[in-house]
């Protein structure tokens, strides 16, 4: 109960504070979503249980009514995770995902820095298909035991969790943050980016993070001690075989619908595709689920979805995205690679002290207000990057799962994070406006 004391104090804080420049409207919704923020940061309720609320606090508080609300928690953009959770199901019932560790981690040599550079990159491979949330606990026991030195522990451990969330950056369904944009998008009309599209665009960024991030995690331990580290390979097994085969099909159908849009303007539903073959999992001797594995499906994330995309539809419904653009009108009349480097330098800090799915929801129709004004293609990078500066929370546990989880190993201390991370937090600002600026326009 103290949890739930603390977070409405917080969310009276807010609303009252935000009277002073806000109507009585919006203030409620500020303070409302405040709450929400508080009571998602310290667990005082289960995270489904939280994300369920706004079905709830909207209608009563006169922000939006029932039906409004509810719509958000199936749009159909939920369904294209849905299907991406169900391979995910799949690739870990039958330890696909193990095959994969080990091969990736059999590509790099076993000195410190090289086993750093396995790490992440082996973890943000594993996110953008899988969630990170699952893939730092898979990788965090492994972290752990390749190596006695607690320096090395902190590196290794450090690697596991920011590659995760760097990966997840890298596919739509890789974190929650790039399904809101996408959900966003298709609520406004706007146009949408096909899976090899967003692949096209993020590989640039992942891929610049992945040479940087290892290498500053790697300095003042290259000379450590690495003990001997097994790079065994397990042999696939044919219910393995199988599977690798539906997902190289898959990538196959999902690169050949991308060129399919580009080159015609014509591309199946990506949704559709992403169901299709999350269903095919359910087939008899095809695919490898039972109903009762569906037990594990992150439910509380869908619910998480729906509570962002209401969030996003209150704050453009009852004009406070508006509102604040108004107030942050200084923006706009910066020269575009500025206006990248403030709203990713805004967005990375605010999302280290929160929700990055909930910032998200925030952040995403604040600055379509000012994309409405922008040519389309650099209002489409300012909410791309908007969205992808919410994985670049680095320093605080509390700022993204992967962090928290690592952390929890008793390990690494909150300084050690931070001080690490606060570094990371500015190179992500500078790689990520960067690759927008010069990459992105030419894309």
């Amino acid at each position: 109960m103290k949890g739930i004391g603390i977070a409405i104090a917080i969310g009276l804080a807010f609303g009252f504070l935000a009277l002073l420049v806000f109507s009585v409207q919006h203030s409620l919704l500020i303070g409302l979503v405040a709450f929400l923020v508080a009571l998602w940061t310290n667990e005082a309720m289960p995270l489904g249980a939280v994300s369920i609320l706004p079905i709830i606090l909207f209608p009563i508080f006169g922000i939006l009514d029932t039906q409004a609300v509810t719509a958000n928690y199936s749009k159909s953009i939920i369904f294209l995770f849905l299907g991406g959770f169900m391979l995910a199901i799949a690739i870990e019932k039958i330890s696909l995902h193990k095959y994969f560790s080990a091969r990736l981690l059999s590509f790099f040599p076993k000195s410190a820095r090289g086993i750093i550079y396995a790490l992440a990159i082996t973890s943000a491979l594993l996110s953008s298909i899988l969630s990170n949330t699952t893939i730092t606990l898979m990788l965090m026991p492994i972290a752990l035991f390749l190596s006695e030195n607690i320096k090395l522990k902190v590196r290794f451990l450090l690697a596991t969790a920011y590659g995760a969330s760097v990966g997840g950056i890298l596919t739509p369904i890789g974190t929650a943050p790039n399904l809101i944009l996408l959900g966003f998008l298709e609520e406004h009309k706007l146009p949408t980016l096909a899976f090899g599209e967003w692949m096209m665009y993020m590989f640039p960024v992942v891929g610049l993070m992945l040479l940087i991030i290892p290498y500053i995690l790697s300095l003042g331990v290259v000379d450590e001690c690495v003990e001997d580290v097994s790079h065994i390979v397990p042999k696939l097994t044919s219910a393995q075989k199988r599977l690798y085969g539906i997902i190289v099909l898959l990538a196959v159908v999902l690169v050949a619908n991308t060129f399919m849009k580009q080159a015609f303007g014509m591309a199946l539903d990506e949704k559709l595709v992403l169901l299709s073959f999350g269903l095919l999992m359910f087939v008899p001797k095809v695919g490898f689920l039972e109903w009762e594995d569906t037990r594990s499906m992150p439910y509380e994330i869908i619910f998480l979805f729906g509570a962002g995309f209401s969030i996003a539809a209150a704050f453009s419904s009852t004009g406070l995205a508006a509102d604040i653009a108004t107030k942050l009108s200084f923006i706009s009349t910066m020269p575009l690679f500025w206006m990248f480097v403030v709203v990713a330098l805004f967005v990375t800090f605010s999302t280290e002290v929160t929700s990055n799915t909930a910032l998200t929801s925030i952040a995403v129709p604040i600055f379509y207000e000012f994309a409405k004004d922008m040519p389309e293609q650099e209002g489409m990078m300012l909410l791309m990057v908007a969205t992808v500066a919410a994985s670049y929370a680095f320093m605080l546990p509390i700022a993204t799962p992967p962090n928290a989880i690592v952390m929890s190993s008793r390990v690494i201390s909150i300084k050690q994070m931070a001080s690490v991370g606060w570094k990371l937090n500015f190179i992500g600002v500078t790689v990520l406006s960067l690759v927008a600026y010069f990459i992105w326009r030419l894309v």
